[in-house]
């Protein structure tokens, strides 16, 4: 992928009119209570009580207890000036068994969320599925099953007949490339399958089940939806024939297996390259399904990726850490430039749709316990995290001015949570979390962000406090 030109990330920034900013979340990762007033367990609840699946056996039981202190983290939204709060909805709370009976005590809990969203004018965005599909399905197949797709449509009606007009904003994956990748390929994430032919099978059902989803949305619904990916930037590590083929690879099977075939209507042809005989021949219908028109695309960035070819399957090709740069807590390399040029490149490939950075943002060391300052008060520094929100909000601005359609900006996380199999080691969020009290304190990065939303990105050329 071509370098677009580093730039200054001190100038003074205004975004354009109508500019969503917002934070996002998931959940498994912040609702706790999985199994109350009726839900249906997901494969989450199922892998996280595996023994060995999850950082010191940590589940998504309690999390931020977000269940039934939502009312709270509203007014905390509020308080912070947020403009929009992207959600997920857990499918087993809606549908139990994951098709037929709907569960209302489910439908009522997202119902008065987005209530109390809109009456503090905060703009909801809902995404339908965030990895935790009912265990009840995954019994049946789950994404191998190409029922599915029917199955996710049927899911989707039941949401957008209760709250489609207050919702208008609806999303319907986020980040299939990770419920594969993991789920499927390397078994690191649930269902915890480990399979280089069911990784193909998988990645195909999600897009036709994206498909179907917006297809029933279109007859019901009269707003907007989108998809949501994460895409990562890919740099050759050298110059070498080699090294630009393991790009191409990783390139195509990280950022065009879900958006070639949603938007172009075909997969990348370096799939077949790079799984063999595990790749199928799909029927032209299937292609036709996926394919729907989209009203936006919701992009998820975090890090690049410098390539090196070698023999690790399925790509022959890694990633290879660069001797100078700042690394987060997951050991991601913050690399600002690479988000602008991925949304130029995504402006190219596919036209210049309108694009809402649907997450973005960095897990660096926080304390289990918030410091108090000399006026008695709680605080989290987290200069490093500040740094890299701002920076990357410049990013987007940068790509912005040279044209691309960016709508809006979401930080991950609003909450420090759950971070799936890596349990509650790493801290993600603006807010942080005591897990033993449940006690909310706005880190800095909080306070900073705030400041950057009222001002409309006027205050990114302040300094850092």
């Amino acid at each position: 992928m071509a370098r677009s030109p580093a730039k200054d990330h001190t100038t003074d920034k205004i975004f354009p009119d109508g500019f969503l900013w917002g934070a996002a979340t998931a959940a498994h990762q912040i609702e706790g209570s999985p199994l109350a007033d009726g839900a249906g367990p997901s494969i989450w609840t199922r892998f996280a009580h595996t023994p060995g699946m999850t950082l010191n056996g940590d589940t998504g039981d309690v999390a931020c207890d977000h269940y039934r202190r939502w009312k709270d983290d509203v007014k905390l939204m509020r308080e912070l000036g947020l403009r929009a709060y992207r959600f997920s909805v857990s499918w087993s709370r809606i549908l139990p068994e994951g098709t037929g009976r709907v569960n209302q005590a489910g439908i009522d809990f997202y119902s008065q969320l987005v209530d109390e969203l809109l009456a503090n004018d905060i703009e909801p965005l809902l995404t339908l599925y965030h990895w935790d599909m009912p265990a009840a399905l995954d019994d049946r197949g789950g994404w191998l099953n190409r029922e599915c797709a029917d199955w996710f449509a049927e899911y989707g009606r039941v949401l957008y007949r209760a709250l489609d007009g207050r919702v208008k904003k609806w999303v319907t994956l986020n980040e299939p490339w990770v419920v594969t990748d993991g789920g499927y390929l390397h078994g690191a994430l649930a269902p915890g399958h480990r399979s280089k032919y069911e990784a193909p099978i998988a990645t195909h059902n999600l897009m036709r089940a994206h498909g179907a989803a917006v297809q029933a949305y279109r007859a019901e619904g009269k707003h907007e939806i989108g998809l949501v990916v994460n895409i990562e930037p890919k740099y050759a590590a050298s110059e070498s024939s080699a090294d630009k083929a393991a790009v191409e690879r990783a390139h195509a099977y990280m950022n065009g297996q879900y958006l070639d075939p949603a938007l172009l209507g075909h997969y990348p042809d370096e799939l077949k390259e790079i799984f063999g005989d595990a790749w199928p021949e799909w029927p032209a219908e299937d292609y036709a399904l996926i394919k729907q028109p989209l009203d936006f695309i919701g992009i998820n960035y975090y890090t690049r990726s410098v390539t090196k070819a070698n023999d690790s399957y399925p790509l022959n090709a890694g990633a290879v850490k660069q001797a100078l740069g700042t690394y987060t807590e997951t050991g991601w390399e913050v690399f600002p430039q690479g988000l602008t040029d991925l949304l130029l490149w995504a402006k190219e490939r596919y036209g210049n749709l309108p694009t809402y950075i649907t997450e973005n943002g960095a897990a660096f060391f926080d304390p289990p316990v918030a410091d108090t300052d000399s006026s008695g008060a709680r605080r989290i520094r987290d200069p490093l995290r500040m740094d890299y929100l701002r920076k990357h909000i410049g990013a987007i601005h940068d790509a912005i001015q040279a044209g691309c359609d960016i709508r809006g900006y979401m930080v991950w996380s609003l909450l420090d949570n759950l971070e799936w199999s890596l349990g509650y080691s790493k801290r993600f969020g603006i807010v942080h979390v005591n897990y033993d009290s449940q006690q909310r304190t706005p880190k800095d990065s909080a306070r900073w962000y705030s400041r950057v939303i009222a001002t409309h990105g006027r205050s990114l050329a302040d300094p850092l406090p």
